[in-house]
């Protein structure tokens, strides 16, 4: 998702020229990046954005995307990694010439207005006859067909924070470093009344105070977040939590306890401020994926999920 953000941050900073866009369409085996997965050809050879490997195609996709900037053309190159680096895998990658965007933006820039907004892109790649890659209406229905890669892309994952902790500097280098939104209230009267919460959006409370963790708790409850973390001990979540249920007059909603994680974070032996943040970070991860966050050796499935969907 990070490397996504820097694609679209380049295309809506640097408008005047146009670029190449290489997007995995189809994968066989194993690959590193799944279908959905892109990278920026820069003009005039001044290197690529993004990654659709571990290191070893972006310089022939450098090269062919030269050639596409060049001639206009789009093409569909295909990689056997079997071949040429030993890997169990086989890649399309459709490249197509991006105009510049100018005044009136271009297939990226829409990207990126529609990602500031929090809102999905639907997404149609027409490889197979060479069309150009487009936007879908919300309302218009997707019908899959061959040489059509289709793909959604999520907002990317934000993190609301509550508190002014030692915490808190390491929560929000971690979130940035991957690309999440990050957001730092240390008081919940801070957070807009205007908030809306989406299924991409997960929150910690760490304000050590007990008061205000109570707000805190007031404020997210309803925003019907997926993944709601509260620092701090057992015995005090179950103080905190009956303290909010007499406010609320009886027993809280199944589904407010449902994604509260109190204690908040993966079970790391964590100690110091960064590896509280760690564990939190990587356990509000898991949720917003829809995993447990267990050991990837004890998965008896493919490691990778099979929608196409990616995070912006």
């Amino acid at each position: 998702m990070k490397d996504f953000r820097r694609i679209l941050h380049a295309a809506v900073t640097e408008r005047d020229h146009p670029w190449c866009l290489a997007t995995l369409v189809r994968s066989e085996g194993s690959s590193y990046r799944q279908p959905g997965a892109r990278l920026l050809v820069r003009p005039d050879g001044r290197g690529t954005i993004g990654f659709l490997s571990a290191g070893c195609l972006e310089e022939e996709i450098a090269q062919q995307g030269a050639g596409v900037l060049a001639d206009g053309v789009p093409k569909l190159v295909f990689f056997d990694t079997r071949r040429l680096f030993g890997c169990d895998g086989r890649l399309w990658v459709y490249m197509e010439k991006i105009p510049a965007a100018g005044e009136k933006g271009n297939f990226l820039t829409q990207m990126a207005d529609r990602a500031a907004d929090r809102a999905l892109c639907r997404i149609m790649v027409p490889y197979s006859s060479g069309e150009a890659s487009e936007l879908v209406p919300d309302k218009a229905l997707i019908i899959a067909r061959d040489g059509v890669f289709s793909q959604t892309v999520t907002p990317p994952p934000r993190l609301i924070v509550f508190g002014e902790g030692p915490e808190v500097a390491p929560l929000a280098a971690f979130a940035g470093g991957l690309g999440w939104d990050f957001q730092c209230y240390p008081h919940p009267d801070e957070l807009p009344e205007s908030f809306r919460g989406d299924a991409f959006t997960a929150a910690v409370v760490m304000t050590h105070k007990f008061g205000r963790d109570l707000a805190a708790l007031h404020r997210l409850f309803p925003l019907s977040l997926r993944y709601i973390g509260l620092l701090g001990s057992k015995k005090r979540h179950h103080e905190l939590l009956n303290r909010f249920a007499e406010f609320q007059g009886g027993n809280l909603p199944p589904e407010w306890l449902e994604v509260l994680h109190a204690p908040a974070g993966l079970d790391t032996a964590s100690e110091s401020p960064e590896e509280i943040a760690f564990s939190i970070l990587a356990e509000a991860a898991a949720v917003l994926a829809g995993r447990q966050g267990g050991f990837l050796k004890a998965k008896t499935t493919a490691i990778h999920r099979m929608e196409m969907e990616a995070s912006a």
